[in-house]
């Protein structure tokens, strides 16, 4: 038997190993990739909100000074005011702290007055300011805001400009003290230890959680200008990069609109995506507990499936060897035990079937193979003895005794072999019961066990069946220089029919005088000549051509009886002819058994 190339064992374990495992790689690869959209999603909303309330701020912060400024300015320039003017810049130094001086300058350009936190305060015409850029720029767009500079490179400041509603009023410019955004930019916590920075155009920094950064006045202007180019390449998005610190970052970018600077919020990458590792890990570990789970499973499912069919193939592998007895036990409540049902019960049938067919093949040693499935088939009780009208057959072969004298042994098992042959194919096609063979001698009854419509027409056409057949191979015997002949005797009548014998070995036969009377016409009966009583004469009519040849003393009757003998088509086409040679010997030694006195 081929040996599978890969077991059944094998294919369970792995089909239902992936069944389960794929499934939960999938479901964790999902749902960490949704996870991480959330998160994107969630920490770039919370980099916009911060961001934009930093920049609102700031807006807010200029604004307010702007507007300071703008009170400052709101009335027209006249002769003799400049001390007013000197009181009002004071007091907007008082209640702006960012502003660190302040120039007021007249409608010509002139400074009129230039109050500060940090120099001479001075009053009265002073130089001319009109192309200065704060000037210029206030005068064209009513409000200017300078770039970021670093005084004694540290803090940083800008200047700011305010016109005038009217050309008459002037503009006033102010120093501002960006040092305060500090408290703006400080008070902003994103996560942990995620923050918000702002730069300017250049790329310096103008606020930092860490005021000692922006106190270095502006320097790693270069590192900053890349992280503010990266961030603001994503339009608003937040991106990966790396902060100002060298180390990885999510951060987004908000442009302040007035002042133009950009407010960037970011978070440690660690920290930005501390939940995506945790639910990372956490989807490991399940699939870790899974995987160990569907190894345990489909180990055990894989066995319980293995394990019974191994059990249908060794029940198989042993009712093929004939052991139909086996049986299979498996419990497991499914189609499986009802598989193994179904094999226990094919293997009870297979044993029946086995027992029948050895009855069959004893029957037809005896029997015709058709009468012995007839009988299978049929009441047992056919072989129970019983009384029976029964057509007894005798033959035996003329001149045997003389050729096995002469003969080598092989010549006459030879002869004896083609002889049973012959009489064996006759009686199977008649469906008679062949008793047995004894040497040269057959014993054939009609009409039992199984019972037949004309068993005396059948008994006389199986005896000329016989003869014909024996005499086409006495022709051949005869060419090799044997003297060999055939004669058959029948009658009919009543005997007792059954099996007999012991345990060990039993026969089916017949018992009675009509056995008796058979094998004396046979022992009368010459080559080639099939002799019938007076009984069998009367049950076939004219359905054959009969003669008779007189009455005959029988061994074991008190008188003669009258014998027939069988002239027919199918005797004279086999050559048949009258009444043989009664110098020929009749040896019935083998069939002595058959006959009752």
């Amino acid at each position: 038997m081929t040996r599978p190339r890969r077991s059944l064992f094998f294919k369970y374990f792995i089909t239902l190993f992936v069944a389960v495992v794929v499934p939960l790689v999938l479901g964790a690869i999902t749902e960490a990739w949704f996870a991480f959209r959330d998160n994107r999603l969630y920490l770039n909303e919370i980099l916009q909100v911060e961001a934009r309330s930093a920049a609102d701020r700031i807006q807010a912060f200029t604004d307010g000074i702007r507007d300071q400024l703008g009170w400052v300015v709101q009335f027209p320039w006249t002769e003799g005011e400049d001390d007013r003017r000197r009181i009002d810049g004071l007091r907007l130094l008082q209640q702006v702290p960012a502003v660190v001086s302040l120039s007021m300058i007249d409608p010509s350009g002139i400074e009129r007055v230039f109050v500060s936190r940090v120099s001479m305060n001075r009053a009265g015409r002073g130089s001319d300011m009109s192309a200065d850029p704060p000037v210029a720029g206030a005068r064209a767009n009513r409000v200017w805001y300078g770039p970021v500079h670093y005084r004694r490179d540290s803090e940083p400041y800008m200047q700011i400009a305010v016109a005038g509603n009217r050309a008459a009023a002037g503009v006033v410019v102010a120093d501002i003290n960006l040092k305060l955004i500090w408290d703006i930019i400080a008070a902003i916590k994103i996560g942990d230890t995620g923050h918000a920075l702002v730069l300017d155009d250049a790329g310096r920094l103008i606020a930092h959680p860490d005021i000692s950064l922006v106190l270095r006045s502006g320097a790693g202007a270069g590192d900053l200008s890349r992280l503010k180019s990266s961030v603001s390449e994503a339009n608003g998005s937040a991106v990966s990069t790396t902060g100002e610190d060298g180390k990885s970052v999510v951060a987004l970018a908000v442009r302040a609109p007035n002042v133009g600077w950009t407010v960037i919020a970011e978070q440690p990458v660690l920290e930005a995506y501390e939940s995506i590792r945790a639910a990372l890990w956490r989807s490991v570990i399940l699939i870790f507990i899974g995987i160990v789970f569907s190894l345990v499973l489909a180990y055990w499912r894989a066995c319980r499936m293995w394990g019974p069919i191994r059990q249908l193939e060794k029940g198989v592998e042993r009712i093929g060897m004939g052991q139909f007895d086996h049986r299979i036990t498996i419990q497991s409540r499914d189609e499986l035990e009802q598989l193994a049902a179904r094999f226990n019960q094919m293997a009870e049938e297979l044993g029946t079937s086995q027992q029948k067919s050895e009855r069959i093949n004893r029957l037809k040693q005896f029997l015709a193979p058709q009468v012995a499935e007839l009988v299978e088939h049929s009441d047992p009780r056919l072989l129970d003895g019983q009384r029976r009208e029964v057509v007894a057959i005798f033959g035996d072969l003329r001149g045997f005794t003389a050729f096995s004298a002469r003969a080598e042994p092989d010549a006459v098992m030879a002869v004896l072999r083609q002889y049973y042959e012959a009489i064996g194919a006759v009686t199977a096609r008649h469906e008679a019961t062949l008793i047995r063979f004894a040497g040269d001698g057959v014993m054939v009854l009609v009409n039992a066990p199984v019972t037949c419509e004309s068993p005396a027409d059948r008994g006389v056409r199986l005896a000329i069946d016989m003869q014909a057949a024996v005499q086409s191979l006495a022709g051949t015997w005869s060419a090799g220089g044997s003297a060999i002949g055939f004669g058959v005797g029948v009658a009919t009548g009543a005997a007792t029919v059954g099996t007999l014998g012991y345990q060990g070995r039993l026969d089916y036969t017949a018992i009675g005088s009509v056995v008796n009377l058979a094998s004396r016409l046979c022992s009368l009966a010459g080559d080639g000549q099939v002799l019938l009583d007076s009984a069998v004469r009367e049950r076939v009519g004219n359905g054959f051509a009969l003669s008779s040849i007189g009455e005959r003393p029988i061994k074991g009757y008190d008188r003669a009886l009258e014998i027939f003998a069988v002239n027919g088509r199918n005797m004279s086409a086999s050559g048949l002819g009258p009444a043989g040679d009664s110098s020929l010997e009749r040896p019935r030694q083998g069939l002595a058994l058959a006959e009752t006195t």
